[in-house]
């Protein structure tokens, strides 16, 4: 090939895998298959090789062109890279705007740009003339080290911008989840997995952990909103942005967020709140090492610090004995616990935990908190170990089917008037009833020779039996006892199937992609319906009773779609079951707390704390009356 030709070649590759890089990596795009952008990329490689002096800093070849490096230099930022101040709450958040209120002129139209908080480490980009020439950490924020050649591994850090300009580009390095799956095992999580990637000497070891960048800061432009959109001009990808024009809508995004978390590719704790307008964010000035006119507004912590009060056996309706740790209360998730699993002997001894040790919990995907960690340098002496009791499993077996039994009965599930433990104590001890299909089969005169039955009350027993027949798919599923399975997932599981025989048929996978069901809980669900026996116990079932299932789509034009409601105090119009039912029915979440997450208050007669959390939080409180309005 001719010289002139292979440049012109050359130059013509480079355009072409630069723009499939682009697509790929900056717009979530692909319109050409791996394998085929490999052949791209070796054509191009061999000319290179051919012709050396073609070989230019924005090839796409010299990615992966660094030789390892024994040290890395240090190098002094243009600008410190500062850290920011955390928010946990509305108040913190309301009181953050009013300080730096105070410090501008009065009336000072005060806007926000808000950011998601990427998981991350961040990293400046120095381009000159749209070349990329350095990329160094953030470090102590005024001194940094220098990992360029690691850096240009990275797909998403374009070599070349669309500009020929010169600027310092700020982001997030951070992996994405699926990727971090192969590396769980190594690392605690993903940023410290990023970060140690990032500082790896051999860039071929970089490489290979393929890491990803969101851009967020570039200096030059009027507002934090100019910014985003050059930054996605020059060729990168932008952090999710969104401009506010105040609090109200800074928080309708945080709580937006909150709720798509768990979807997102990679992981956030929270968003990065700026006022918009960049002189007035540079006239606030520093505080410490924290501009004033930027805050973090953080998700609440995942994990907590508490300490053990006891340690107690709780035997479940699949009959297992799982220790639970008594804990001293603890705010964790945006809730109050107060309970964690320690899930077997097993784990116990693995953690080495005892009574009084203190200890972090956690409460990830899944909804039960547990306990993750012991922290033995608190220690004083005084902590007790723990020994599992013997239960005989005879033992353990008759308490499991009544377990089982109460719980398949109870107000959330089947809601049997009149049906509690000691009645269903007396059916087991006359042999009246094993399995929970039983009770569907019993006839009056079963009752009447029983002590306390007279001919009314047995009457009435079997009317409440024959009155649940019908029942809702929410109510059934949660009635099964499945283990994991609350009142919440049976609704997630009901709204995403629509009827039992897709949710029996359900695979692993399918489980674990619903929001809010974590893989132990998928994975129980899934190993509930595909165990024999249990697979009988509905076909007997399903003889008896019949199932309403929810209009398919309906959910979507629900009037109370996405709202969360608190309910505190006494309610006379109406019962607090029939209530939360109600908004279920109409597409509302219904919590245990108020939160940052609360839409709605709903107060009855002698409230208890729940009103003044409310109202501290801004909260919306409606009365009884306003609630059947909205209701109705």
């Amino acid at each position: 090939m001719l010289k002139s030709r292979a440049q012109t070649r050359i130059k013509k590759l480079k355009k072409e895998i630069n723009y499939h890089r682009y697509l790929y990596h900056i717009l979530d795009k692909q319109e050409i298959s791996d394998s085929a952008l490999d052949s791209l990329k070796h054509e191009l490689f061999k000319l290179e090789q051919q012709y050396p002096e073609f070989i230019t800093q924005d090839s796409p070849t010299q990615r992966i062109g660094g030789k390892p490096l024994k040290e890395f230099k240090k190098v002094k930022h243009q600008k410190p890279m500062l850290s920011l101040q955390d928010a946990f709450s509305r108040e913190e958040m309301l009181g953050w705007q009013e300080r730096i209120s105070k410090l501008l002129i009065p009336n000072s139209q005060l806007d926000y740009f808000c950011e998601l908080k990427i998981d991350g480490l961040a990293v400046g980009l120095i381009y000159k003339n749209g070349i990329f020439v350095r990329g160094a950490t953030r470090g102590d924020g005024i001194i940094g080290e220098d990992v360029t050649q690691n850096l240009k591994t990275i797909e998403s850090i374009p070599l070349k911008l669309e500009k020929t300009i010169s600027c310092e580009v700020r982001g997030e390095i951070y992996i994405t989840k699926k990727i971090f799956q192969e590396f769980q095992k190594e690392y605690a999580n993903p940023r410290n997995l990023a970060a140690g990637s990032v500082r790896q000497l051999d860039p071929k070891m970089t490489a290979l952990r393929k890491l990803s960048f969101l851009a967020w800061s570039l200096s030059g432009e009027k507002t934090q909103e100019q910014e985003a959109k050059k930054i996605r001009e020059l060729g990168f990808k932008p952090a999710k942005g969104r401009f506010c024009k105040n609090l109200k809508e800074v928080f309708e995004f945080y709580q937006n967020l909150r709720k798509q978390r768990e979807k997102l590719p990679y992981e956030i704790d929270g968003i990065v709140v700026s006022i918009n307008n960049n002189a007035l964010f540079e006239k606030l000035g520093v505080a410490g090492k924290a501009p004033r006119g930027a805050i973090a507004f953080k998700f609440p912590g995942k994990e907590a610090v508490t300490q053990i009060k006891n340690i107690q056996i709780q035997i479940g309706r699949t009959g297992a004995l799982t220790p639970v740790a008594i804990l001293k209360p603890v705010q964790l998730a945006g809730t109050i616990i107060s309970r964690a699993t320690l899930h077997n002997k097993d784990e116990i001894k693995r953690l080495d935990s005892r009574i009084g040790d203190t200890v972090i919990i956690q409460r990830a995907g899944d909804v039960i908190p547990k306990v993750i960690k012991v922290l033995k340098n608190l220690r004083t002496g005084q902590e007790k170990k723990f020994k599992m009791p013997k239960i005989e499993p005879s033992i353990r077996q008759a308490i499991m089917h009544k377990r089982r039994l109460y719980h398949f009965v109870s107000k959330k599930a089947f809601d049997i008037d009149g049906l509690g433990p000691k009645i269903i104590d007396q059916l087991l001890e006359n042999n009246l009833i094993y399995y929970p299909a039983d009770l569907f089969t019993l006839k009056q005169g079963d009752l009447l020779p029983l002590e306390r039955f007279a001919e009314k009350s047995s009457e009435n027993i079997i009317e409440a039996i024959n009155n649940s027949k019908k029942i809702g798919l929410t109510r059934f599923i949660y009635a099964l006892g499945i283990y994991h399975v609350g009142e919440e997932s049976a609704i997630d599981l009901a709204n995403y199937f629509g009827n039992l025989q897709n949710l029996q048929k359900a695979s692993l996978e399918e489980l674990e992609k619903i929001q809010d069901i974590g893989p132990i809980v998928a994975q129980s669900i899934y190993e509930f319906f595909s165990n024999k026996e249990n697979q009988k116990l509905l076909e007997n079932l399903l003889k008896h009773i019949r199932i309403s299932y929810p209009t398919v789509g309906a959910s979507r034009d629900l009037p109370l779609r996405g709202q969360i409601f608190v309910l505190t105090g006494e309610l006379e119009s109406i019962t607090r079951d029939e209530a939360k039912e109600k908004i279920r029915q109409l597409g509302g979440d219904v919590a245990g707390s108020v939160s940052e997450d609360t839409d709605f208050l709903i107060l009855g007669k002698n409230p208890g704390s729940k009103y003044n959390k409310a109202r501290a939080l801004g909260v919306q409180i409606l009365n009884e009356k306003e609630f059947i309005q909205k209701i109705s």
